[in-house]
């Protein structure tokens, strides 16, 4: 009797025994002893960037299909010269639907210097027509003060030598008249960047962003457009902020853009 009183006062005395939080289990029959280790995270399942919706419920896996790039419209031609396009824009000139080495309006084309016909592997003063010497410092024909135009019979206009018919090169007048009467919209066709250019009268052609050549390599393809017209070295630049009439050495390789009266 003596002996369980003496028990149950220093059973008392210690006070119950401490519980883990975790398990419930004495601290002396816990196998942590109080201090489980933290569970790892539950993974978050990742989601479509496309729907929003987890990657297991996406009918596309995460890997939805990309939409195809919207193609920008342009008139049909409202007639034909020697089997190419036109397209009366209500201008002075009626415009070739393509570029000149193109069979689509989104097509780059062919690239020339001033006054050739035929495109090269190489754009240098040693090899541009009518410079007689490396520098582009010396000329036969076609110099300021001299002769500066190309006529369309003249063996070097690129677009009566190409396409033949009444086709040939824009003056510069004729391009800073496209430049200042029509409505120009940077915009895609076909996947190639460029401008729809919409006439006084509705009708729309497309002008690629060809880029131009000049040495061996190429420049600046799908961001701006160079069209030479038949005015020494004058031509016609745009990039995605503006369009402006330009001149520049005679040299590079620039697009072609043909018209007819």
């Amino acid at each position: 009797m003596v002996f369980a009183l003496a028990f149950s006062v220093e059973t008392q005395a210690q006070g119950p025994s401490k519980k883990c939080p975790t398990c419930g289990l004495s601290m002396a029959k816990c196998q942590y002893k109080g201090k489980h280790p933290k569970p790892a995270p539950t993974p978050t399942e990742k989601k479509c960037a496309t729907c929003g919706k987890p990657v297991s419920k996406c009918q596309y896996g995460g890997s939805h299909p990309k939409p195809k790039p919207v193609s920008a419209k342009v008139s049909e031609p409202t007639g034909y010269d020697n089997g190419h396009g036109y397209v009366d824009l209500g201008l002075s000139v009626k415009w070739a639907t393509c570029n000149v080495g193109a069979s689509k309006p989104e097509d780059y084309g062919g690239y020339y210097a001033w006054g050739e016909t035929s495109t090269k592997s190489e754009y240098t003063w040693g090899n541009c027509f009518d410079c007689l010497d490396d520098n582009g410092g010396s000329w036969s024909i076609y110099k300021k003060g001299g002769k500066t135009k190309l006529e369309p019979n003249s063996g070097h206009d690129t677009a009566r030598q190409n396409w033949g018919g009444t086709w040939r090169m824009p003056t510069i007048k004729e391009l800073e008249e496209l430049n200042d009467k029509c409505t120009w919209k940077r915009t895609t066709k076909g996947g190639h960047n460029g401008y729809v250019v919409t006439g006084p009268n509705g009708n729309m052609i497309f002008l690629p962003a060809a880029g131009f050549r000049g040495g061996t390599s190429s420049y600046d393809v799908g961001e701006e457009g160079r069209y030479w017209s038949s005015t020494l070295a004058d031509g016609l630049y745009f990039d995605s902020g503006y369009h402006i009439p330009f001149g520049c050495s005679r040299r590079y390789g620039f697009s072609v853009r043909p018209v007819t009266d």
